[in-house]
């Protein structure tokens, strides 16, 4: 019991004392973790209260003093530049948001749109082509699309035509088959050859060798005689020898019957009796040739058939051509003479003519006294030398007179000497046979040649005598025609003339000369052309020239050029928008033909026309005509519009609509040449771009062409020459030509109003760059000029409208001389092709616009930036000047600008004035 009792009460003592040790240390434990911080707390508070209050230890610090730690200072920046970052895309969020809300409203709108879009082109669709549908019933009714016939061909045989009363009274009416010539036939003229019947090989050899050389080269001769609608045959100049004595009229009827196309009365056949000297023979006289007809110079009045025959101009330059440079200038009208005559009458004179029954031609000459006109016209010239009142040169012997016809007067000395009196002659007299019966000889053709040909105005004696070709020329404005018995009032006539007068019967004596008589191929044309107006067949097509194109591929579609939109205070107006079309052809080129041929003959006004192509013009060059070529050339006065007619509803009172062609000449300068193509993009009234690649080198093969949506060819040319920007290329169907250099800048709406400007003046050059001539007193010759002034008188055709005719003209028709002189000096052709239209029309060109400049800004320098291009230009213009004969250029302070140019008009008004 002690034992128990005692380890209890002594094992007591150390269990209280661990349970003290337990109390304590859960006491020391909560101290610490209570009140020690406190303490801390407390104690570093105050140490930092007791010292600089600026410089805290372990307090807070204001003002993010915390941070001035390097790393410390890092990650505050990356805190600082994340919350930025996170606001910013919180107010994107919150913008992107509204942004789509708004979106999404509008897609709904437009999608509402779009559908209410739909229906509306769905009708404008339907509408459209109801209109469409209306407009090609109301054509159809209206204007038939015209086009060629099919062309019957005649029998071979004989047309079973009634004879007429007797050989001399044939007309076309009687003795012409017209059944081998339909308008559509082209007129096909087969060509014997000389060598195939017997006579030919007796021709003059010179004669043969032109005419054979004028057919190669005429357009209108057929190798196949069983479509033929005319047969030609040479029967003469002939030579005369011992050997070969002329055949009898019976034998030459018997040869001409052997003909293999005669068919027994040689209906549809021409006897061409070409002509070199003055006296030749007229062996065809009391040769009965039936049907065919006599196209030859020396007539007898018992012989000649009028409407059937032709008096034609005697064949002077048969192998060679006349020297233009060599020929007089037209200026000054007074030479040194009034009038000059040398001539010696032929009283009696040996025929070279076969004699026969019942009598020869000669016999017949001789049997009928002349009047006593030439002795009267002997004594009143020689009045008029011996008064000396003015110069003239009058002389009735010759020491060596030229054989001629019987009471003809025949001709003095050499040609060259003849020429050099009548180059300063004023007037040349051209006195008739004083036989009243010698209609026309081939002397009297070779003095009004020789008049012609150096420009002295020719002045005909005698009212019975036939001028070459006079049916269809009008003698009247290049010569004076005087009947014999007013000789003794010849001279106040002469006198009474004005220079203006005179000047154009010269221009127009020069016109006849080259375009009629001066060549053996213009003898020849002029036969044929003759022939063909007769009958009243259309002419041939104008000779076009063929376009090798060069393939190339198109770029990216063309943009609008900025500097086009603005079109300045003109106001464009409804424009066409419709796909290219071609000027119609066979528009009024028949009926003009048949029909406005009395008009244009008596001087009526009347429409525009040019018609060098059949060289038959019975009016001044400045009335030329387009006398119906295959090319649809239209008369300007005659179509529909006119006054009181809106002038966008009928440009220029022609046609409803009309396209223009731009030609454009370029040579190694494609980065330019994009440019300006572009900037035809969207361009009204326009059909095509030819581009004229001038260069030797072809262009780039990664080289983009612009789209602009219309065809753009690009013609391949043999040779580089400025000439090729006026050739007649057959990808030109218009009948307008917008000439264009390929650094020329111009707007859209200058380039639509010089083509209206151009469609109310369609025989002119309409342009812009305006340029002149003047006269330099001190070199005594002609100067270039560029300079702004009051007046013009050439329109660059860098930047001009011009009809396509004019590009036929300047390339077949006008003297090679000024063509050669482009390629010399590589320069001139505008220059050159102003003095064309000039010659033609006698009318200045028009410029519009206040444009003075086409170049565009920023371009290459061009040929006109070099010193001698200026030098060159004045060279030029005194040749074609020379090579004309005269000054055509003629000067204009006219200049045409849209009727509101510039003008300010109340707001309320511009709705009246709609159209340019």
């Amino acid at each position: 019991m002690q034992r128990n009792g005692g380890g209890v009460g002594v094992g007591g003592q150390p269990w209280m004392f661990r349970r003290v040790r337990l109390t304590w240390l859960s006491f020391m434990l909560f101290f610490i973790l209570v009140f020690f911080p406190l303490i801390a707390h407390y104690y570093l508070t105050t140490i930092d209260e007791a010292g600089d209050r600026d410089k805290h230890i372990f307090g807070p610090r204001p003002g993010g003093e915390l941070c001035e730690a390097k790393h410390v200072q890092d990650l505050c920046r990356i805190r600082e530049s994340v919350s930025e970052e996170l606001l910013q895309l919180e107010a994107k969020r919150q913008e992107l948001n509204g942004e789509i809300a708004r979106l999404n409203l509008r897609i709904e709108a437009c999608k509402r749109s779009i559908d209410s879009a739909k229906q509306d082109l769905l009708q404008l669709k339907n509408v459209i082509s109801q209109t469409e549908h209306s407009y090609k019933e109301l054509m159809a009714q209206n204007q038939p699309k015209l086009s060629l016939p099919v062309r019957l061909l005649p029998d071979k045989e004989d047309p079973g035509l009634p004879p007429p009363k007797s050989p001399r009274s044939c007309r076309l009416r009687s003795c012409f088959d017209y059944a081998r010539c339909p308008l559509t036939s082209g007129f096909p003229v087969y060509v014997y050859d000389t060598d195939s019947y017997l006579w030919g090989s007796y021709i003059d050899p010179l004669v043969k060798q032109a005419f054979v050389a004028s057919v190669k080269s005429n357009i209108y001769v057929t190798n196949n005689p069983n479509i033929a609608c005319l047969y030609l045959v040479l029967v003469g100049e002939l030579q005369e020898s011992p050997s070969f004595p002329l055949p009898s009229p019976s034998e030459l009827e018997k040869q001409l019957k052997a003909l293999p196309y005669w068919r027994s009365d040689g209906h549809n056949h021409v006897l061409v009796h070409l002509s070199r000297k003055s006296m030749t023979q007229n062996f065809l006289y009391n040769v009965s040739t039936g049907r065919a007809a006599v196209a030859q110079s020396t007539f007898l009045e018992q012989q000649y058939r009028e409407g059937f025959d032709l008096v034609v101009s005697p064949l002077v330059h048969a192998l060679s051509e006349p020297n233009f440079l060599e020929v007089p200038p037209q200026v000054p009208v007074k030479r040194k003479y009034l009038f000059t005559f040398q001539g010696e009458r032929v009283e009696s004179l040996r025929s070279s003519l076969q004699e026969a029954p019942p009598q020869s031609f000669e016999e017949e000459m001789e049997g009928d006294p002349p009047a006593d006109y030439d002795d009267r016209i002997i004594g009143t010239l020689k009045a008029v030398q011996d008064s000396h009142l003015d110069q003239v040169l009058v002389e009735f012997t010759c020491k060596n007179p030229r054989p001629s016809l019987p009471t003809e007067w025949a001709l003095c000395g050499e040609r060259e000497d003849r020429l050099e009196v009548l180059k300063v002659s004023t007037f040349a007299l051209v006195i008739a046979a004083g036989d009243g019966q010698l209609v026309a000889s081939a002397g009297f053709g070779m003095r009004l040649f020789e008049a012609l040909e150096v420009g002295a105005i020719p002045v005909v004696l005698g009212d019975h005598s036939r001028l070459p070709y006079h049916q269809f020329i009008r003698w009247s404005e290049a010569a004076i025609l005087v009947p014999k018995p007013r000789v003794t009032e010849l001279h106040f006539l002469l006198r009474s003339l004005s220079d203006n007068d005179m000047l154009a019967m010269r221009r127009q004596g020069r016109f006849l000369w080259e375009t009629y008589f001066s060549t053996s191929e213009n003898v020849l044309n002029t036969i044929l052309a003759s022939i063909r107006t007769s009958i009243q067949v259309p002419a041939a097509p104008i000779k076009e020239e063929p376009v090798h194109e060069i393939p190339h591929k198109a770029g990216k579609l063309a943009g609008t050029d900025a500097n086009l939109a603005d079109n300045g205070d003109l106001d464009l107006g409804p424009v066409e928008t419709e796909p290219p079309y071609a000027s119609p052809r066979f528009l009024r080129n028949f009926t003009y033909t048949a029909a406005d041929t009395y008009r244009s003959w008596n001087r009526a006004p009347g429409p525009f026309h040019l018609f060098p192509h059949t060289p038959l013009d019975p009016v001044l060059p400045s009335e030329a005509k387009f006398l119906g070529s295959g090319t649809g050339f239209r008369p300007i006065g005659g179509g529909t519009g006119g006054s009181g007619k809106e002038f966008q509803a009928a440009l220029g009172g022609n046609v409803p609509r009309e396209q223009f062609t731009v030609v454009m000449l370029t040579y190694e300068r494609e980065e330019v040449l994009m440019n300006s193509l572009e900037r035809l993009n969207g361009l009204p009234y326009l059909n095509k771009v030819v581009v004229v690649w001038n260069s030797p080198k072809p262009p780039s093969d990664d080289l983009l062409w612009p789209d602009i949506g219309l065809p753009i060819v690009v013609v391949r040319t043999e040779k580089n020459s400025l000439n090729n920007r006026f050739l007649p290329w057959d990808a030109v169907e218009t009948e307008a030509i917008l000439s264009i250099d390929d650094d020329a800048h111009l707007r859209h709406d200058e380039i639509m109003f010089g083509f209206r400007v151009w469609r109310e003046a369609r025989d002119r050059i309409v342009g812009f760059p305006g340029r002149y001539h003047a006269w330099d007193v001190n070199h005594q010759s002609w100067l270039y000029n560029s300079n702004y002034s009051c007046e013009l008188s050439m329109v660059l055709t860098g930047a001009a409208f011009f009809h396509k005719y004019y590009a036929y003209l300047y390339s077949y028709v006008m003297p090679q001389a000024i063509r050669d002189m482009v390629d010399e000096y590589i320069n001139c052709e505008d220059i050159a092709m102003n003095f064309l239209v000039s010659h033609i029309t006698r009318k200045p060109p028009i410029k519009v616009t206040s444009r003075w400049t086409f170049r565009c800004p920023g371009c290459p320098q061009a040929l006109s930036h070099d010193d001698s291009h200026f030098h060159e230009r004045h060279k030029c213009i005194n040749f074609f000047v020379k090579v004309y004969g005269y000054m055509p250029l003629l000067y204009t302070q006219f200049r045409v600008d849209s009727v509101l140019f510039k003008t300010r008009l109340p707001h309320d008004k511009t709705k009246c004035f709609k159209f340019i």
